[in-house]
């Protein structure tokens, strides 16, 4: 069925010229009677200069959309015009200073990872000490990150003392003590070597960091976390005094968040005055650039006890190797991260129109992780030329739909955790190819993923307008969650 729209560049003219004909007839007639002429000039000036403001009007375009009657879905390419303006205005971080940022991290967290591993070698070999480096994971050095480079993830490995191996046993989204909200994550216990032997000759290890778990002596998260926490806090005053002329820094711990560094630039040092904060995750190698990482804690409220002695894999690395495979397979223009940053930029414009409590679900459903592992599967779907810059909004909408579409099923497979169909060029090690898969939706309940699909396809539709609605780049974030310094009092810290 053909559907006719009204133009209404032409209907206001050819009513303006309507109206001056009547006008002009009206007047005549009055004429011809002997009446006086003169309205007439008046009458013609005054419409004519209401065609004047009426062409004006209907020339100039709508900045809301908003009418009586809903505005016509925008064309292909004004689409894509309108989404990449909102990228470059609001998402795309500057090289320059996303450069300065990272470098400026890199030395101060080197600082005081040394400064820690020098002091960690104190008390003896039967307590936990920092294997030296550093690992740097997360969306902006992945070059994913959107809107400010002012957050950074640094994973800080641990070192276990000598001859102690402790054996990772995985625990299934089905067995008594698990949580709901850890069914959709790879947790597992880290078990203490059974016999006489090992308990008298660790004994002050597994009573500092080691709590019962069905029988069996597991190294505790929470403790390593807590640990870890005062560790680097009597290592921060060598730092700062050392980095005083440069910066002023600060350790924070935040509710339901790990351990975070704020780092505030001086005016002199150097050109980007960006205050950052850096979280730093205490993580035990398990080889194969795998790391087991503390909960949250937040996660699994309903059973405390079990979850301090549980622990999470972190695949950070290989997910930075994939994604390096994927940029020298994609064209040199692949529009596939643009596409991920566009995405995350669209979702926290409907956040902010929420109501709560979804409104803290949205985000959770549509975290950052769920969206990178969406496109991860979209990306190994479609021939490569595919991903070309000139279809940035085509393969938008497939990565929206697609997600759409995992939502409404209820599932969504991690990418790396027993999937056959990860190309053999990006080698993965064994504890991923035989482990159990996962649902990482699997924490939700269908009236939220049904709720969070609906607003998700809402979003996609209505993204001209709420990209209008909230067209000030640079707008004011949300309020952080109030942190407990753990700084002294005397040390100013940083702004957020």
């Amino acid at each position: 069925m053909t559907v006719y729209t009204l133009n209404l560049r032409v209907f206001w003219p050819l009513v303006t010229c309507l109206c001056t004909a009547l006008v002009f007839f009206y007047q005549a007639v009055r004429s011809r009677a002997g009446e006086d002429g003169a309205p007439l000039l008046k009458g013609s000036a005054l419409l004519l200069l209401l065609g004047f403001l009426l062409l004006r009007y209907c020339a100039a375009p709508s900045p809301s959309g908003g009418g009586q009657r809903p505005r016509a879905p925008p064309r292909p390419a004004a689409r894509r015009s309108l989404l990449e303006s909102f990228y470059e205005r609001q998402l795309r971080l500057s090289p320059h200073v996303l450069g300065h940022s990272k470098a400026h991290v890199s030395r101060i967290v080197g600082e005081l990872v040394r400064a820690a591993k020098a002091q960690g070698l104190q008390p003896g070999p039967l307590a936990l000490s920092l294997r030296g480096d550093f690992v740097q994971i997360g969306s902006a050095y992945e070059r994913h990150k959107v809107r400010s480079p002012d957050c950074f993830d640094i994973l800080v490995p641990l070192r276990l003392p000598p001859r102690l191996e402790l054996e990772p046993g995985c625990l299934g989204a089905a067995e008594p003590g698990v949580a709901p909200e850890l069914r959709s994550a790879f947790v597992c216990a880290l078990k203490a070597p059974q016999g006489a032997a090992w308990a008298r000759g660790y004994r002050p290890f597994s009573e500092g960091f080691c709590v019962e778990l069905r029988g069996r002596r597991c190294l505790s998260s929470a403790l390593v976390l807590r640990w870890f926490q005062g560790h680097l806090q009597r290592c921060l005053g060598a730092v700062r005094y050392r980095l005083q002329e440069r910066c002023r820094i600060g350790l924070a711990v935040c509710p339901g968040r790990q351990l975070t560094l704020h780092i505030l630039p001086r005016s002199d040092y150097v050109c980007c005055h960006l205050s950052m904060a850096v979280r730093l995750i205490p993580a035990l190698p398990l080889g194969d650039s795998l790391y087991l990482v503390a909960l949250q804690p937040g996660a699994g409220k309903a059973q405390p006890g079990t979850l301090q002695a549980l622990w999470g894999l972190n695949v950070s690395k290989h997910e930075q190797r994939l994604l390096s495979w994927l940029q020298d397979q994609a064209p040199a223009d692949s529009c596939h991260l643009k596409c991920l940053q566009i995405l995350k930029g669209l979702r926290d414009l409907r956040g902010r129109g929420l109501e709560q409590p979804f409104g803290a679900q949205w985000s959770r459903v549509l975290s950052s992780y769920i969206l990178k592992t969406a496109l991860f599967s979209l990306l190994l779907r479609r021939p490569w030329h595919a991903w070309a810059e000139p279809f940035l909004a085509e393969r938008l909408e497939d990565l929206v739909l697609h997600l759409r579409d995992c939502l409404q099923k209820r599932v969504l497979m991690h990418f790396f955790l027993g999937n056959g169909s990860i190309p053999e060029a990006v080698a993965l090690p064994k504890l991923l190819r035989e482990a159990a898969p996962v649902n990482l939706l699997a924490a939700f309940d269908a009236p939220t993923l049904d709720l969070a699909a609906f607003q998700l396809l809402h979003t996609w539709n209505q993204a001209p307008r709420l990209i209008r609605m909230y067209s000030n780049p640079r707008d004011a974030r949300k309020s952080p969650v109030p942190c407990k310094h753990i700084t002294d009092a005397s040390q100013e810290p940083p702004g957020n």
